[in-house]
C-alpha cells in the first residue's frame, strides 16, 4: 500500500533557531525553514537526497535513541571535524569508547560508531561501515 510512498521522517525540538543554526551551519546541511508564526518548521535536506521534518515543541523530550545517522568514510576525520566545530561526543555505559569517543564494533554492525546531540538533546551518530 505504502511501497511507492515518499515518506519522510521528523523529530521536535525545543529552539527552531538553534536547530536550524546546528544542522546548518554546524552539521553543514541544507535547511530550509517554512511556515509562518506558530506552525514553522524546518526541512533538512539529507545527502541521500531525504529530507527530515523538524518542527518545534513547547514539552520536547530530546531522543534517547539515535535519530540521525550520517555514515562517512572517515570517522576518526569525522569526529575530529564535529569537535572543531564545538560538537561534544557522548559516552554511553556498557561500550568501549576510545580515546576519541569512538566506539569500535563488529559483528555484522558499523566498524565504528560515535553519538553526539544537536541542541535539543536528541542523539545523532556518525558511523564508518567495514
Amino acid at each position: 500500500m505504502l511501497g511507492q510512498s515518499q515518506a519522510f521522517s521528523g523529530f521536535s525540538v525545543d529552539d527552531l533557531g538553534e536547530a536550524r543554526r546546528f544542522y546548518g551551519e554546524i552539521l553543514g546541511l541544507e535547511v530550509e525553514e517554512t511556515g509562518q508564526g506558530d506552525m514553522r518548521m524546518l526541512l533538512v535536506k539529507l545527502g541521500s537526497g531525504a529530507q527530515v521534518f523538524v518542527y518545534p515543541k513547547e514539552q520536547h523530550t530530546p531522543a534517547t535513541f539515535t535519530i540521525l545517522n550520517f555514515p562517512v568514510d572517515d570517522i576518526e576525520a569525522a569526529v575530529a571535524e564535529l569537535e572543531r566545530r564545538g560538537v561534544t561526543l557522548e559516552r554511553y555505559a556498557g561500550f568501549d569508547h576510545d580515546e576519541k569517543g569512538i566506539v569500535r564494533v563488529g559483528n555484522g554492525g558499523p566498524a565504528a560508531i560515535a553519538w553526539f546531540t544537536d541542541p535539543a538533546g536528541n542523539v545523532l551518530a556518525v558511523l564508518q561501515e567495514n
